[in-house]
Order: C-alpha cells, then structure tokens, then sequence
C-alpha cells in the first residue's frame, strides 16, 4: 500500500490533470459537471490504486473461492429481494413471484442465502433496482455523477440507492460494528468481483473518464427500455440512430461500490 503523504501527493496531481482535462473538453449535455466529476474520478482513481484495489486483490488471492462465491450468494439473496420489490413496482408480478421465490428459497434451505439453490433449481434471476423503476415511471435521469469509491451515476440512479440504503436489511441491524463490518464485506465482494473486467476500461480508451461515463449511461438507458430504447436527440434536436447494445461498465450497478478505477 502507499504511504499518506505519497496519496495525497498523487491525490493533489491527480485533481490539476482532471480539471486541465476538463477545461479542453466540450460540454457534455448529460454531464454538466464535468470538471468536477473529473477530479473526483481522479481522486478515486487514487485512493482505489493505493487502498481498495490491493486489499481487493489480497481477499482474491487468499480467501477460498468458496467462502468467496457463499458471500457473493448472499448479498445477491439481498439483490433477490428489492428485485422483487421492483418488479411489483414496475407492475411485474409474475417476475416477482420469481424474484420472492428465489429469497424464500435461499434464505430457508440456503443458509441464508450462502447457498444459491434457487439457480440450481432454475430459478431465473431478474436484476432491478429503483434507478431502473424511477425511469420506468418517467422521472428524468437528472445530472451524471461521479461520486469516489461509489462510482458513476445520476441524480436518479443515487436517489434510488439511497432509497436501498435506508430500507435494506443490514441497515435494520442494531449491533453498529456487525453492521459496518457487513457493509464493509459487501463492499469488497463488489470490488473483487470487478477486477476481472479492468481490463476493459483499461484498453478500451484514452480517455477513461468518457468510456466509463457513456458506458455507464448506455447501459442505463438500455436497462430502463429494457434494451429498446427510442432513438436520442442530437446536440441540434434531431433523432439519432439508436445504438448497438454496449457493454456494462467494469462492476457496475451494483448499488454501492465504484467500478474498478483502471
């Protein structure tokens, strides 16, 4: 790991490229915060290489992938259930009865979830979240975000992970370190399960920032018209051609940690 002063070091360099960056850039519709979202990429970029990424790489390196694979199965158990709780939302009961079937499934005969007998059993797995039911319901996207050691988003998409912060099981939890040590533990689990996919954003562009930010976005609009979405309006008002469907960006949308930095 790196040493504090060597962090802020990099920290401080790291703001003056981003905000020189952004200066040359031209204005981005979905993004009007750009310098600023810039340097907190660059912050984060930081602190991800120093801290979270080798603690990431080390949970990798030396918990067994089945310890690994159970703790992965149980924050998805907690997925399963505002995945359903979406799909009601979104008008979607049949989904949700799959969704609910799963958790009760898991959280029974699973151990909690540590255990995914519901894909065995066949059980689909859905993936919703509240960003992707506000859509639905109309509410516009609002400003693109980038947000340190949390990752990209938007003013709709974080309004909806807050709504999952303070609704979730593990918030409800009254024991304050068994609490933030769960927090911590789904945070890693994220973090590690993005490290395969660095390489993505790593190769892809010169300009990371950009790639992640239209990734991000695409792949948003994507899940929200449920990978039909109507054609966007250019820069002068006139329809474009949709796009092909993109990738999702390294580690996203999960609801709380940020997407690799390289």
């Amino acid at each position: 790991m790196t040493s504090v002063p060597v962090l802020y070091r990099r920290i401080g360099v790291a703001l003056a490229g981003a905000l020189l960056a952004a200066c040359a850039a031209a204005p981005n519709k979905d993004d009007p915060f750009e310098p600023w979202n810039r340097a907190m990429y660059e912050v984060h970029t930081a602190v991800d290489d120093a801290v979270i990424k080798p603690v990431a790489q080390a949970y990798v390196a030396y918990v067994p992938e089945l310890m690994r694979t159970g703790v992965s199965n149980f924050f998805g158990n907690i997925d399963d259930l505002f995945t359903g709780i979406n799909n009601v939302l979104e008008g979607r009961g049949n989904q949700a009865g799959d969704d609910f079937g799963r958790v009760l499934l898991n959280t029974t005969m699973g151990m909690g979830g540590v255990f995914d007998l519901a894909s065995m059993m066949g059980i689909p797995k859905d993936k919703k979240d509240f960003g992707i039911t506000f859509g639905k319901w109309g509410i516009p996207q609002g400003p693109y975000l980038f947000i340190p050691l949390f990752g990209p988003t938007t003013v709709r998409d974080g309004t909806g992970v807050l709504v999952r912060y303070f609704t979730g099981p593990i918030g409800f939890i009254d024991n304050i370190p068994v609490r933030n040590t769960l927090y911590g533990i789904g945070y890693l689990d994220l973090r590690a399960q993005a490290l395969s996919a660095e390489s993505v954003l790593g190769t892809a562009a010169l300009d990371r920032y950009r790639f992640l930010r239209n990734a991000y976005l695409q792949n948003r609009r994507f899940q929200v018209y449920e990978g039909k979405p109507p054609p966007e309006e250019d820069e002068d008002g006139g329809a474009q051609t949709p796009p092909a469907q993109p990738q999702a960006p390294p580690a996203q949308q999960q609801p709380t940690p940020a997407p690799p930095a390289k």
